[in-house]
C-alpha cells in the first residue's frame, strides 16, 4: 500500500493492494444454487450447501476474485462470496475505521446466518480482516486462510515501524489521494497493480475495478490498514491459521523466496501453529495466477475430499 513515495514502492514490490475478477466462471455454478442479498452494506452471494467458507475480496476488488475458487471446490463448500461497500462499483458507507466497520458486518453476518465456525478466506485486505475476526472472536470463526497479507503491511520494510510512527505518512498519503485529480489518480492506481497478476487481461480488469471503486473508501481503508498492527493481537487465535505467500514478482527487487518467507515468519511469530506455503510462481493474486496450487492448499487444510 503507497503510504508514502518512497514506502509506496516498497508495497508496489512486496505488498498487495487490490484483487480482481474472473467473471467468466460465473457460468460454472447454476442459478439454481446461487442466492444473492444484502446485510448490512454487504452484497452477498451464497453457493452450494457444504461447509460455510466466507471467501472475503480484498482492496479495491469484487467478490467474484473468488468465483473460481469456489466453483473448484463444489460440492463441499458452501461459499459465501462477500462484496464490501465502496470497492468495485459497489456503493459507497461511511466509516471512521473501515477494517473494524467491516470485521464487525461480517461477524454479524455469521452470526445473523447461524454459520457454525465458517472457514474465512481472505488476501491482502480480506486477510486482514480474517484475522481480526478471529482475534474479536475465536470462539466463532473457523480455520483461515490467508492469501498473500500480512499482519502489519507497515512494517514491510522495517519491522520496528507501528502506526504511531507511521500515522503522519499514512495522513499525507489520504490527503494526497482524496486531492489529486482524476488523471493523477487512475495512473497512480494503474501503475500499483501493473505487478499483481501474471495475465494483461487481468491486469486490464484489475485497473478497470480500481477506478470503478469510491475514492475515498479506498484512501480511508488504506489508511485503516496502517493504522492496524495485528503482530502481537493474532497470539489470540485459536483457530488454525494457513498462510500462502507469494514471491515470484518481488524476484526482480532481490527477493528469494527464503527472503520473503522470513519476512512471514517474522510477523507471524507471535501465531502458534500456523503455517506458511510459499507459490513457486504466482503473483500476488495466487487464486488467479496459481490456482490449481491455491486450490490444492485449501483442500487439504480443510480436509475436503480430493479435486475429481
Amino acid at each position: 500500500f503507497c503510504l508514502s513515495r518512497g514506502l509506496g514502492d516498497v508495497y508496489k514490490r512486496q505488498a498487495p493492494l487490490a484483487a480482481l475478477a474472473l467473471t467468466a466462471w460465473a457460468t460454472l455454478v447454476s442459478p439454481a444454487h446461487a442466492a444473492t442479498g444484502r446485510f448490512q452494506d454487504l452484497q452477498v452471494e451464497v453457493i452450494g450447501s457444504g461447509r460455510p467458507v466466507l471467501m472475503i475480496p480484498g482492496l479495491n476488488s469484487g467478490a467474484d476474485v473468488w468465483r473460481e475458487t469456489c466453483a473448484a471446490l463444489q460440492p463441499q463448500v458452501q461459499c459465501h462470496l462477500i462484496q464490501l461497500p465502496g470497492f468495485a462499483g459497489a456503493p459507497a458507507v461511511a466509516s471512521d475505521d473501515f477494517l473494524s466497520a467491516m470485521r464487525d458486518r461480517l461477524l454479524a453476518y455469521s452470526a445473523d446466518r447461524r454459520l457454525d465456525h465458517p472457514a474465512v478466506i481472505g488476501p491482502s485486505l480480506g486477510g486482514v480482516l480474517a484475522l481480526q475476526m478471529a482475534i474479536a472472536a475465536p470462539q466463532k470463526v473457523g480455520p483461515l486462510v490467508i492469501v498473500d497479507a500480512l499482519p502489519y503491511f507497515g512494517a514491510v520494510q522495517n519491522p520496528a515501524a507501528t502506526p504511531a510512527t507511521l500515522k503522519p505518512i499514512a495522513e499525507q498519503m489520504r490527503v494526497g489521494m482524496l486531492a489529486a485529480d482524476a488523471t493523477q489518480y487512475a495512473a497512480q492506481t494503474d501503475a500499483a497493480v501493473a505487478n499483481m497478476a501474471h495475465a494483461p487481461e487481468h491486469v486490464a480488469t484489475l485497473k478497470q475495478w480500481g477506478r470503478d471503486s469510491d475514492r475515498a473508501t479506498t484512501a480511508n481503508a488504506m489508511y485503516s490498514m496502517t493504522m492496524t498492527d495485528l503482530r502481537q493481537p493474532i497470539a489470540g487465535i485459536t483457530a488454525p491459521v494457513l498462510v500462502l505467500g507469494a514471491w515470484a514478482a518481488y524476484q526482480p527487487f532481490g527477493a528469494t523466496e527464503a527472503s520473503t518467507r522470513q519476512v512471514f515468519a517474522t510477523q507471524y511469530a507471535a501465531l502458534p501453529g500456523v503455517r506458511i506455503e510459499m507459490s513457486r510462481a504466482g503473483y500476488h493474486f495466487l487464486m488467479w495466477d496459481d490456482p490449481r496450487w491455491l486450490q490444492t492448499q485449501i483442500r487439504g487444510f480443510l480436509e475436503l475430499p480430493a479435486a475429481p
